[in-house]
């Protein structure tokens, strides 16, 4: 994750993806006014809480209290409002050859029985914090772990906030909530060499042991370092290359909310991330909301010891959930339950 992928992968990835016509193709021009569509209110403040509530664990990396500690809490919270929730407990072997246990976290909202189309949506974020805060600024801090308030947290507390509301008013389809766990803590910058697929240890072993034998969606949603203060995302490659018709509509119904600012209409390299996994592995096309600042890497505090609460802001957790609920709610509508 959290690194750009070198040109000979674009190479391999377009000569791999040359069947997959269908999945880039841009649905017809939608009828619906999504500016308009009704959708249940997103609480930011809640949101926040739930990021917060995270960080409070202290550094949620593997084999550890704060580990034990957060899978527990969200997979209660998520069960107060879910109809099932999975802890999927997996093995990892770390970079540098360290054996680690993670937790995804998968829950579930079905369909209201009277109106379920029989689709499924997935929408994910990863857990977990770095062991290394290898991009900081100050070489002292390069082995110390970080707080991933942003990295991390954000994604988890905007999904936590979406499942409270969806679940009192459930659109005509299910959705599927998957937290990865072990995802960032891929090879470090101070290491000698670079680790193939050192990165998304849950969402490599998701995509080959999905929790639901031969579990598959219309498409899917990644969301990483979505509380940024000066939010910005692009059409980066991956995205496109395998779910430009999500990706287009996401951005389309961003820019008839006024967000074509924040949301923008810019193709930009490819990302080694969770979708990566869950579009080649298990063949579900996914898209990557992920912060994109110019000029520095993802954000100016990614992978360093400041990636903190102070630096969260409520207002991005609303816009980027009010984005995607607009799109779901447009598409499916809020049914009576």
């Amino acid at each position: 994750m959290k690194r750009l992928l070198p040109a000979l992968f674009l190479v391999l990835l377009f000569a791999a993806c040359n069947g997959g016509s269908n999945k880039k193709a841009t649905p017809a021009a939608s009828t619906v006014d999504y500016s308009q569509v009704a959708i249940p209110h997103f609480n930011a403040d809640s949101a926040y809480q739930f990021v917060a509530d995270q960080v409070a664990f202290g550094f949620r990396t593997p084999n550890t209290a704060a580990q034990s500690r957060c899978a527990d809490y969200l997979a209660r919270q998520m069960g107060r409002w879910c109809d099932t929730v999975i802890v999927q407990d997996f093995p990892a072997t770390l970079w540098d050859g360290t054996t680690v246990r993670g937790k995804n976290i998968i829950a579930s909202i079905e369909a209201p029985a009277s109106a379920s189309t029989g689709k499924r949506l997935l929408l994910a974020a990863h857990w977990d914090s770095r062991l290394w805060a290898d991009h900081d600024p100050d070489q002292d801090n390069h082995r110390k772990p970080i707080a991933g308030a942003n990295d991390g947290a954000s994604g988890v507390g905007v999904l936590m906030e979406m499942a409270r509301i969806i679940s009192a008013q459930r659109p005509a389809v299910a959705i599927d909530f998957v937290f990865f766990d072990v995802e960032d803590q891929g090879c470090p910058e101070w290491a000698d060499n670079y680790v193939e697929d050192s990165w998304c240890k849950g969402s490599q072993y998701w995509s080959q042991h999905p929790h639901v034998p031969y579990y598959t969606a219309v498409y899917g949603v990644l969301l990483d370092m979505v509380g940024t203060e000066q939010p910005r995302y692009t059409k980066e490659q991956i995205s496109r290359q395998y779910a430009a018709g999500v990706m287009n509509k996401m951005w389309a119904v961003a820019a008839a909310l006024g967000h074509d600012k924040i949301f923008e209409n810019t193709e930009t390299d490819p990302i080694l991330d969770d979708h990566y996994y869950v579009n080649r592995m298990a063949g579900i096309p996914m898209i990557d909301i992920v912060q994109n600042t110019r000029g520095i890497s993802f954000f100016q505090h990614w992978h360093t010891v400041n990636d903190n609460l102070e630096h969260v802001d409520k207002n991005t957790l609303r816009i980027t959930a009010e984005v995607i609920l607009k799109t779901i709610y447009g598409d499916y509508g809020i049914q009576s339950n």
